[in-house]
């Protein structure tokens, strides 16, 4: 891994290949390598930065509170240091929010983005007050507030399938530090709603949801994207399309980087 400084604390991100380059940002519990199985293939004529987002994996915490913001700034900090002209942003779930936020700040940067299992609008009420409740769990007991988290993101009939990928989903997700898991839930709970990005970006977007995801609403998140020019895919799976839906996200992922 590369390692620069932001504001006193080290980032951590992977760079790979030569070409149009890609950002892929990983989602709330994971880390760059999530991105290990589509990484190889989208190398082969991209260049595909992967970032330790703050808080999780090698990448150190900054506060108390990590916003979107906060992590959009990482992500530039990034860019700037490698001296990117333009990049196409992927993001899965807290990943999109940090890639719209990317949007809104920098757009001037920005050639593409692609919201994996992700949502351009703010969290509802009932979803803040989720989030409040996953704080205690954890501050409770760490080690299982986030092994019962991550089994839920999966589909109902991938929790008996995906034995072993839960697995190592959950042990990456032990290793972030426990202030890095409430700083990004405290983020991620007083995040802007984007959704006005989808109708005012003309850059190509693709919004990726699974039909059975136990944390966004499919019909409600699918509705968000009308009479914009975002192409939805989706897939009948949950949450974690990377582990659920692997050869058919990296096909969408590829055929997204031949439109530039």
């Amino acid at each position: 891994m590369k390692l620069t400084t932001y504001k006193n604390s080290k980032i951590h991100y992977t760079d790979y290949g030569k070409g149009k380059t890609v950002v892929l940002l990983h989602g709330f519990l994971e880390n760059s390598k999530m991105w290990n199985a589509l990484v190889p293939e989208l190398m082969q004529k991209n260049r595909v930065i992967c970032i330790d987002l703050l808080g999780h994996g090698q990448t150190e915490c900054l506060s108390y509170i990590h916003t979107m913001e906060d992590m959009a700034d990482v992500v530039h900090h990034v860019v700037q240091e490698l001296d990117l002209e333009e990049v196409i942003l992927v993001g899965h779930s807290m990943g999109g929010y940090v890639a719209l936020a990317f949007v809104e700040l920098f757009p001037e940067l920005v050639k593409g983005m692609v919201l994996l299992n992700s949502t351009a609008k703010e969290d509802s009420a009932e979803r803040k007050a989720n989030r409040d409740r996953a704080i205690f769990a954890v501050k409770q007991n760490c080690k299982n507030a986030i092994s019962m988290s991550i089994a839920n993101l999966f589909s109902e009939e991938n929790r008996t399938k995906l034995v072993n990928e839960i697995e190592w989903a959950k042990n990456e997700a032990l290793q972030t530090p426990l202030q890095g898991i409430v700083a990004a839930q405290e983020g991620m709970k007083i995040r802007k709603d984007r959704e006005l990005l989808l109708h005012t970006t003309s850059f190509p977007k693709t919004l990726i949801l699974g039909k059975n995801d136990p944390v966004l609403n499919y019909e409600e998140n699918k509705a968000q994207v009308k009479n914009t020019n975002v192409k939805l895919v989706t897939f009948n799976d949950g949450h974690m399309s990377h582990f659920e839906n692997k050869e058919e996200l990296q096909k969408v992922l590829l055929d997204f980087m031949k439109v530039f």
